[in-house]
């Protein structure tokens, strides 16, 4: 008999996140420098970006990350590969190349076969390959709910880096993938139907796009995942200090995102993500909930345009919002 890998979850993918309203009060207080640190740190916790990054000289610098999540689909080897191209998209986000990465695997080893558990370990290995990355080994643990992700260290150089932090006034706004992933996959757990296109997104590597952006010279962006394409653009917004100014008809979305979204199937973090925008946000498009849709292995959002993104919107002057969306 088949397993649904999703019902052993209560969540699923980045829509499982904590709310970041809440999680920016968790972290806020865990900023401390070492005593003789190795290295400066150009990128922490202050704005929220993707990975932290780590000057270490002779024009290199570390990116380190980690992403894990519940099952978003029910494929074990899907997920595996979801997950780890997920994990991965946090350093080409910020313009790097992922060097090496382990496993994080939580499993009810009671509940669920160990060959399920293989399974989803071979997704992450052959994405990981693809990605050129190495993935030497890892942590497991025995949990109530089966989780999965990586730990991904990479390199880039910091005169190329890419941060949230430095995005200007009259600069054109990209996204490199659709939207619309979180309610399909809302859709998927709780009927069952498999949506392919949404698997083939979600286990695309945003290595292209980085490349493209890094040879665009385009020094600002992120990628877009649980807090939606409006708290991606949020953030963006707030540490660089403008304003996003967006183009909700501009704004591409996978084929029944739509009909998902009109069906009910949105996610308590969806909601969770507009709730959290709303007093910084000037959002009154029909599209609100589908903007704060949470995605898993979305996107990269860019200050710059690159070959195959869609322009949705630009940058200017900050206004009294920092994203406005008619």
């Amino acid at each position: 008999m088949s397993v649904r890998l999703t019902q052993y979850a209560h969540g699923g993918g980045c829509a499982c996140k904590l709310p970041p309203g809440e999680l920016e009060q968790v972290v806020a207080g865990l900023r401390r420098t070492p005593r003789d640190p190795y290295g400066t740190l150009l990128v922490g916790t202050e704005t929220g970006d993707d990975a932290a990054v780590v000057d270490i000289g002779r024009d290199l610098a570390l990116v380190a990350t980690t992403d894990f999540f519940t099952p978003v689909v029910d494929d074990a080897y899907d997920w595996g590969r979801i997950a780890a191209a997920n994990a991965l998209s946090d350093v080409y986000a910020m313009g790097g190349r992922p060097v090496v990465a382990l496993n994080l695997l939580g499993w009810p080893r009671d509940l669920l076969p160990m060959d399920l558990a293989a399974e989803v370990l071979r997704g992450g290995q052959d994405v990981a390959a693809e990605a050129g990355c190495h993935l030497a080994g890892g942590h497991s643990v025995d949990d109530p709910e089966p989780k999965y992700g990586l730990a991904v260290t990479g390199v880039v150089d910091p005169r190329r880096l890419i941060r949230n932090s430095t995005g200007t006034a009259g600069v054109p706004l990209s996204l490199t993938k659709p939207l619309g992933l979180g309610v399909l996959n809302n859709r998927h757990k709780a009927t069952g139907e498999v949506f392919t296109e949404a698997v083939e997104v979600m286990t695309t590597l945003n290595r292209a796009a980085a490349e493209a952006a890094v040879a665009a010279g385009i020094t600002c962006g992120t990628d877009v995942t649980g807090f939606g394409l409006l708290g991606h653009l949020h953030k963006l917004a707030r540490a660089s200090g403008v304003t996003a100014v967006l183009d909700p008809a501009a704004v591409p979305y996978l084929d029944g995102a739509r009909e998902a979204l009109r069906d009910g199937y949105v996610s308590g973090g969806s909601r969770r993500n507009l709730e959290w925008v709303a007093p910084h946000t000037d959002v009154t498009t029909a599209d609100a909930l589908l903007l704060a849709d949470a995605q898993t292995s979305g996107g990269l959002l860019l200050a710059g345009e690159i070959p195959g993104a869609r322009v949705i919107g630009e940058l200017v002057p900050r206004r009294e919002h920092t994203v406005i969306a008619h």
